[in-house]
């Protein structure tokens, strides 16, 4: 009994000061779960063809009609394509960091930049940094309270898990039941202990995957638990290729920097964006365009894989996600010959390294996007629940102080 009671004390005394952001950050987090499917939905123009014609326009020159677009600083580093001929193609771009925007590959229109909506970029801020700054050159507060609340819940979770083990006196059946005919009081109780116990394994996998992106200590010390080295040179979940919807943020961060101003860019297509690093061995080769493959590329890996999912296309590689790919972080790998388009290796996603693949579970696992659509809606329901702990905690713990007060008198 007196165990119990510690764990209770350790339960409630750790819950009062860090209650009200672990519920920022759970609703914050199952807000943004659906990101990619509201925002689709809300921004067709963006994401959707006008009119689909018999076939796109060659790689080339859909590539050089974005590139028309593009200030002079900003280059394209790899365009995503979609089996589906009703979708735009996005185009990754080289600044800012994880900028991209989307092109109807049958008019070279582009039709939009990749960035959050309003309502979804506030979610991500709290969800992330309490709405403070990112502390990418240096301490971030936000970023700070957000790990060490996630650090609390997990304690939380673990003394809640304790705190029923050692209670043999309700039966099973008892916690696991929400009444919902015997009072509020009795529904918050029910739904605290109930939600607490169907929520409990799931939120533990959240919060410890999250962890990584707040302290590098505990980064370098969970991947060190896969045989993993943490990459401390940088963002270890930062985005891959050209695959900006999987990212930290599901919908990318571009902004800014790379509205069309509608100029022409002879000076760099001419110049020095082309010029030794495309013609080697070609008298400078500035009429080489980085482009001139991809078309041959696209249409040799999509030979390979049919019903693929989507294929991501760069200088020198690909990145293919096969049909049946729960995640899109799941990609089999390739390299081609940039003088002859020549595909000269694959690297399938079971035989890449194991770092990547552990990142890319960290990721998955967080986002609940590891088996489809129906653990996404999983984690959005936990997530809530998450939400209302504290929320009922804090209820049953004021109401219990509220009675003790009345019972003085």
């Amino acid at each position: 009994m007196q165990i119990k009671k510690v764990f209770r004390e350790i339960h409630l005394w750790l819950s009062v000061p860090f209650g009200l952001i672990i519920t920022a950050i759970c609703f914050s987090g199952a807000m943004l779960v659906f990101e990619k499917e509201i925002t689709e939905m809300l921004r067709h123009d963006l994401y959707y063809v006008k009119e689909v014609k018999a076939e796109p326009l060659p790689m080339q020159e859909l590539m050089e009609a974005v590139e028309e677009t593009l200030p002079d600083s900003v280059s394209i580093s790899s365009v995503t394509v979609s089996p589906d001929k009703e979708r735009t193609w996005q185009v990754a771009l080289s600044k800012p960091r994880r900028a991209s925007v989307y092109v109807d590959p049958y008019t070279g229109e582009v039709t939009g930049k990749n960035e959050r909506l309003p309502f979804f970029d506030v979610m991500f801020h709290l969800h992330r940094w309490l709405m403070g700054s990112s502390g990418n050159d240096g301490f971030s507060l936000g970023k700070f309270l957000t790990g060490m609340s996630t650090l609390v819940l997990v304690l939380i979770l673990l003394t809640g898990i304790l705190m029923w083990l050692t209670n043999r006196n309700k039966p099973l059946t008892r916690s696991l039941t929400i009444s919902v005919t015997k009072g509020w009081r009795r529904f918050w109780h029910d739904l605290h202990v109930a939600g607490g116990i169907y929520a409990t394994i799931f939120l533990l996998a959240i919060a410890l995957t999250g962890l990584t992106w707040s302290f590098s200590w505990y980064r370098t010390g969970f991947y060190a638990l896969f045989g993993v080295e943490s990459n401390e040179g940088g963002n270890a979940h930062s985005n891959r290729g050209g695959n900006a919807q999987e990212g930290d943020g599901r919908n990318g961060h571009g902004r800014d920097g790379h509205e069309g101003n509608g100029h022409h860019r002879d000076g760099r297509r001419h110049g020095e964006g082309f010029h030794g690093s495309f013609g080697e061995g070609h008298g400078g080769g500035w009429h080489r365009s980085p482009y001139r493959h991809w078309q041959s590329v696209l249409e040799e890996l999509a030979s390979r894989n049919p019903g693929y999912q989507a294929i991501t296309l760069s200088k020198e590689s690909a990145k293919v996600v096969p049909a049946g790919r729960n995640s899109m972080r799941a990609t089999d790998n390739y390299e081609y010959d940039r003088r002859s388009g020549e595909i000269t290796s694959c690297t399938p996603y079971a035989e890449q390294d194991r770092s990547g693949k552990v990142r890319s579970a960290v990721y998955t696992v967080h986002t609940g996007c590891w088996g489809g659509m129906l653990t996404r809606i999983i984690n959005f329901i936990v997530s809530l629940l998450g939400a209302t702990l504290p929320l009922t905690g804090y209820y049953l713990w004021i109401k219990r102080l509220c009675n003790k007060h009345k019972s003085t008198k």
